[in-house]
């Protein structure tokens, strides 16, 4: 697992800069950060796709986004690295059949899934897209789901990592030699 990576100074910079955050949401002692005025941002977010782009990940065939955001980021990404893009959904939103991984969040379980028919993705490499990396639980799913349609995650590559959560440990301890790239701190 790489620690986090100088990707991207200007990625950085804008995320910095532009990240609101909202104390006591959504409970108290609790600070989100929410990364939607970074996105919003055409500057803030060509440094965030460049920077994710630039994770140093070389071969890949293809970058998967996770439900929502990194449908957003891993679509710019792929363009970049001229590939195609695959969304890992969230439950019921694909008509079966699905290959479909569970996982529990903080709050209860939730579920991703992929077409189970009509795309092959036996031996493509992948990158794996998000926003935030906090617990690891999601990542953790994207990559096992992956695994379960015959890809090969490489890396990860999320926006912020929360700190003191445990997510990279969790994901170390579950995905293997998965890298991680997290382009800041939270």
């Amino acid at each position: 697992m790489d620690s986090q990576t100088p990707i991207s100074l200007d990625a950085l910079t804008a995320i910095e800069r532009l990240t609101r955050r909202v104390a006591d949401f959504p409970s108290p002692g609790i600070q989100f950060k929410d990364l939607s005025p970074v996105l919003a941002d055409p500057e803030g977010l060509r440094a965030v796709i460049t920077g994710l782009a630039s994770g140093g990940v070389d071969g890949v065939d293809l970058v998967a986004g996770i439900d929502a955001r990194g449908f957003l980021l891993g679509s710019g990404v792929a363009l970049q690295l001229g590939t195609g893009v695959l969304a890992l959904r969230k439950a019921g939103k694909l008509p079966p059949p699905v290959l479909t991984e569970s996982y529990t969040l903080e709050y209860g379980t939730a579920s991703l899934e992929i077409p189970a028919d009509g795309l092959d993705l036996t031996g493509r490499r992948v990158l794996v897209i998000d926003d935030v990396l906090a617990t690891g639980g999601t990542v953790i799913a994207a990559v096992k789901l992956l695994r379960q349609a015959g890809a090969i995650p490489v890396s990860i590559a999320v926006v912020m990592e929360l700190d003191g959560l445990g997510g990279r440990e969790a994901v170390g301890a579950a995905c293997g030699n998965v890298g991680l790239s997290a382009l800041a701190p939270g």
